[in-house]
């Protein structure tokens, strides 16, 4: 049985009238503004027991969080709660809870980030904002540790064999390399990082060669601009370990000049793979429909918006609205289970003949839409929503039972406008595709 014990510790009131020094306390004042929420509180987890280290915001909502977190540290993967009224537990002044167990780089040491509001999210939303606060303490935990590390190697009082112990532990390994020649020097947690054995002789093109090759283009630019600009610089890169092992590791380095000439390049490199997946498999569960694997309204929303491709880096051509006719009678006549298997099966027709397009996603109960890119034609697009209603309109079979599943498309090119107005086009060409006997596609007519 999970218990919560409260440690006595200080809270930082919603108003912020009272100013705290503890720096922990001031880190979760400031998470708790960035992602806009009532509450954020840092629990330590111990013999199945919650015991609350610093909290920031309301303190109203203590007992009502006490039953999600036990919930959260029993969880394999963060435990986000959208709308715990829809959850069908509702409790007074607690809408929205997120708990996720931090990585602490200590298996003794177990530790869990709490956010609640007395305000529902939206699912993406919710999503979002857990993946944010995942992103935030990585960053501060790696800030606050290599702030450490640096004191200590700072300190010519501190023995080297202490200093990396304390690298050890806050697995952070430190690493030089002199211009002049290229030569390179590890701590062992580097060398441990890399899987290689410690104190063996490095080369900087062996080791550079260790990055995939995506990741060797940012590190190799980043590199290059610090020593030209005498700047510092901070990537994640992914690496293939010695022994063939993917991992990701947040690399910053410093450069050192005399008389204006970069000499050496000092910095850190720390393996952040645990945080990198935690906070991926958030954003995926944010933007993909659970129900079909497909990108879902609110990564479709993002994207629609994008006309120019600035952020995407393909521009939208025009859209595509597929609805699937009569799917509320499969869903009555056979059950959601199957309806599920013909939602399931639609996503990956659809797929199938839009592999050349920029996004297929689900955006309500039985709606796609499909986003082509920038080299489709009014005449491409016409084929595309043809070849959409011959491929979901193939003879369907589930558990026996032949179901009869077509669809129908409505389709605009992009001329010019908002997103919205775009989307508003494929409608109005749904709608008349629907009007038209269902089973078919219709083009947008000025």
């Amino acid at each position: 049985m999970t218990r919560l014990h409260t440690n006595s510790i200080g809270y930082l009131p919603v108003d912020g009238s009272s100013v705290s020094r503890d720096p922990v306390l001031d880190g979760l004042a400031r998470l708790r503004v960035l992602l806009g929420v009532d509450s954020v509180s840092l629990s330590r987890i111990a013999n199945d027991d919650v015991e609350l280290v610093a909290a920031s915001g309301s303190v109203q909502n203590h007992a009502a969080l006490a039953a999600w977190q036990a919930r959260a540290v029993q969880a394999d993967e963060p435990l986000i709660v959208a709308d715990i009224a829809e959850a069908g537990t509702a409790q007074a002044g607690l809408r929205f809870f997120a708990g996720i167990m931090l990585a602490t780089g200590n298996d003794a040491i177990q530790l869990l980030l709490s956010l609640g509001d007395s305000r529902p999210r939206s699912t993406g939303m919710a999503y979002r904002l857990a993946a944010l606060a995942i992103d935030v303490t990585s960053r501060a935990t790696i800030a606050r540790q290599a702030r450490q590390i640096e004191k200590h190697q700072a300190s010519v009082r501190l023995p080297h064999a202490l200093f990396e112990r304390a690298s050890t532990i806050a697995k952070i390994g430190l690493w030089t390399c002199d211009l002049a020649d290229q030569s390179l020097t590890w701590t062992d947690s580097v060398y441990d990082l890399f899987e290689l054995p410690r104190g063996s002789v490095l080369h900087r093109e062996t080791t550079a060669d260790r990055y995939t090759p995506a990741s060797r283009i940012i590190m190799e630019e980043a590199r290059s601009k610090a020593i030209a600009d005498g700047s510092d610089f901070s990537v994640d890169a992914e690496i293939i370990t010695a022994k063939g092992a993917r991992r990701w590791m947040r690399l910053t380095g410093s450069i050192e000049t005399r008389d204006g000439v970069a000499t050496r390049i000092f910095g850190m490199k720390q393996d952040i793979t645990e945080e990198k997946l935690l906070a991926d498999r958030t954003r995926y569960l944010a933007e993909t429909d659970i129900v079909t694997g497909l990108a879902n309204r609110s990564q479709f929303q993002s994207r629609i918006a994008d006309l120019s491709g600035a952020e995407h880096g393909t521009p939208v051509s025009g859209l595509l609205l597929v609805d699937l006719d009569g799917f509320k009678q499969i869903n009555d006549n056979y059950g959601h289970a199957l309806g599920d298997d013909c939602l399931k099966e639609s996503a990956a027709r659809l797929t199938q003949c839009c592999k050349e397009t920029a996004l297929v996603a689900r955006i309500g109960g039985d709606e796609f839409a499909v986003l082509p890119g920038s080299v489709h034609s009014l005449a491409e697009l016409e084929a595309l929503a043809d070849e959409i209603v011959r491929t979901v309109g193939r003879p369907f079979i589930r558990e026996g039972q032949h179901i009869s599943l077509t669809a129908s498309v409505g389709f605009a090119q992009y001329r010019g406008g908002t997103s919205e107005e775009l989307f508003r086009n494929a409608d109005l060409a749904l709608y008349a595709a629907k009007a038209a006997g269902r089973n078919t596609s219709r083009q947008y007519a000025r």
